[in-house]
């Protein structure tokens, strides 16, 4: 068997669907649309961790970019991010091709193209209500957090591939 020396980088929740909070999973537990063309062309995986999981567990609910763009919360995504770079540079130095890296659209941490804002503070309780908290987010162009982290943490190291994203809307 010989080594096809590429490697696609995904976001967690494209091989574990089961890591996404509750009501926004929207496959049963992996992305085949994005993983079925890596397997057919013999592209290796590299799966990134989920912050979001290991920051606040699965009891978590949605939140935005804003909520999560706080030094503690960014030094975790570098935390977990810093292995996985070094085992591309190490890949990379061996000749392999980091064809992309995949994330989440709409997400505040593994979107590409876009990603969720729009937290306003305070309780959902008397003026604030749910629909009023709800009205305010949007759908914004930008990377989320932990991919601005990793975009940074590679170009730091040397490493160039495209970023792409699944929308799931």
């Amino acid at each position: 068997m010989h080594r096809k020396k590429r490697v696609m980088v995904v976001c967690h929740c494209i091989l574990n669907a089961n890591a996404k909070i509750h009501p926004l999973a929207r496959t049963a537990g992996i992305y085949q649309e994005v993983i079925a063309p890596c397997l057919e062309k013999g592209v290796g995986l590299v799966q990134l961790p989920c912050p979001e999981l290991s920051y606040l567990g699965m009891k978590r609910w949605g939140m935005t970019k804003e909520q999560y763009d706080v030094p503690a919360f960014r030094a975790h995504c570098r935390t977990l991010l810093t292995p996985v770079v070094d085992q591309l540079k190490l890949l990379a130095d061996d000749g392999c091709t980091i064809e992309g890296v995949v994330g989440m659209d709409g997400s505040p941490n593994c979107g590409v193209r876009k990603t969720c804002t729009g937290y306003t503070g305070g309780e959902i309780a008397g003026s604030t209500t749910l629909p009023d908290q709800m009205a305010n987010l949007a759908m914004v162009k930008g990377m989320g957090i932990f991919f601005e982290e990793l975009s940074a943490l590679m170009q730091e190291n040397g490493l160039c591939a495209p970023f792409d994203a699944v929308d799931e809307s």
